[in-house]
């Protein structure tokens, strides 16, 4: 059940983001930095949490997941280290991911030969 719960969540919010790009004139640069802002405010309205429950790594993995990270991370530091933890929460609650992101991008580099088109 925890498998068609994330492919369901994860579908509809890629659904929205494909509508959002067929639909209306907004670039793709604009609509990846509204899914984290979305993720931002639901998570700031305690929203974002429950959508977790229920749809587990497919409200997790996309932006808004990312978004939601960011958040959470700031207020732990706020409530951690206080007014500094505004700066530093959301660094270092994505650190791992951002991380990861780019061994895996350099190592797909190395193993292929990318070139421009």
């Amino acid at each position: 059940m925890n498998y068609l719960m994330s492919f369901l969540v994860g579908g509809a919010l890629c659904l929205v983001g494909q509508l959002l790009i067929e639909r209306t004139r907004l670039t793709p640069a604009r609509i990846l930095v509204g899914y984290v802002v979305a993720g931002v405010v639901l998570s700031a309205f305690g929203v974002y949490e429950t959508l977790l429950e229920y749809g587990h790594s497919g409200a997790s993995v996309p932006l808004t997941g990312f978004g939601h990270l960011l958040a959470d991370g700031v207020r732990t530091a706020v409530r951690e280290k206080g007014f500094v933890g505004i700066l530093t929460g959301g660094l270092t609650s994505s650190a791992g991911g951002v991380a990861a992101a780019i061994v895996f991008s350099l190592l797909a580099s190395l193993l292929f030969r990318p070139r421009m088109k």
